[in-house]
C-alpha cells in the first residue's frame, strides 16, 4: 500500500483518476487546490491489484472428500452437541466443512434444484473468512484471509483451505483430516 499526490489542472482530473482506478485499488480520494490556486491537489491510497490467484479446482480440492450430505450431517451434529458459543479450532472446522459441502452443492447444482445453494454457498464461505480474520485460525497457504484475492473469490478461498487442511488431497495418501478417529478415505 502507499500514498499518491498528485497536482494536476483541475480539467485532468477525472482522466488522471480514472487511469489510476484502471492499475490500482485506490481509496477515496481528497481533493486540496493548489497553493496558486490554478491546479488541485489530489491525494490517496493505492494497493497493487491482486494476481489472479489460481485457486485449486473443485475436483482437486474435494478429490477424495466424503460426500457433501455427509459432511452436512457431521457438521449438523457437531453444532448440537457441541453447544457453541465461544471460539475454538472445532468451531472452525465445523465452518471450513460445512462451507466446502456447501461449494459442491452449489457446485453441483446446474438446474438450480436445490434452489439458493450458491447463496449458502457464499455466506459459509464469507463465515470461514471471518473466523479466520478474526481468531488468526487459518490453515496457511499461499492467500491468508486478508489477502485481495479472497474477497474477489471467497469460494476459491475455501477450497484452497480445506485442501490445506486434508492433506490426503493431493497424493490420495491416508486421510490426515481433523476428522473422527478412524476416519480413511
Amino acid at each position: 500500500m502507499f500514498e499518491i499526490r498528485i497536482i494536476c489542472a483541475p480539467g485532468d482530473t477525472d482522466r488522471v483518476l480514472t487511469r489510476l482506478k484502471d492499475e490500482f485499488d485506490v481509496s477515496a480520494v481528497r481533493r486540496r487546490p493548489c497553493r496558486d490556486r490554478d491546479g488541485q491537489r489530489l491525494y490517496l491510497t493505492a494497493d497493487h491489484r491482486p494476481e489472479s490467484m489460481s485457486w485449486p479446482t473443485p475436483e482437486d480440492a474435494y478429490a477424495l472428500a466424503p460426500s457433501a450430505h455427509s459432511e452436512i450431517e457431521w457438521t449438523t451434529k457437531a453444532v448440537i452437541g457441541s453447544g457453541f458459543g465461544t471460539f475454538s479450532p472445532d468451531v472452525r472446522d465445523v465452518w471450513l466443512r460445512r462451507a466446502a459441502a456447501l461449494d459442491r452443492l452449489a457446485l453441483a447444482d446446474d438446474d438450480r434444484s436445490f434452489g439458493d445453494a450458491d447463496r449458502f454457498a457464499l455466506e459459509a464461505a464469507y463465515r470461514l473468512i471471518h473466523i479466520d480474520r478474526t481468531y488468526g485460525s487459518f490453515t496457511g497457504g499461499p492467500e491468508g484471509p486478508y489477502d485481495h484475492a479472497v474477497d474477489a473469490e471467497p469460494r476459491g478461498y475455501v477450497r484452497q483451505q480445506y485442501a490445506m487442511a486434508c492433506g490426503c488431497v493431493r497424493a490420495g495418501r491416508k486421510c490426515s483430516c481433523p476428522r473422527p478417529s478412524g476416519h480413511d478415505r
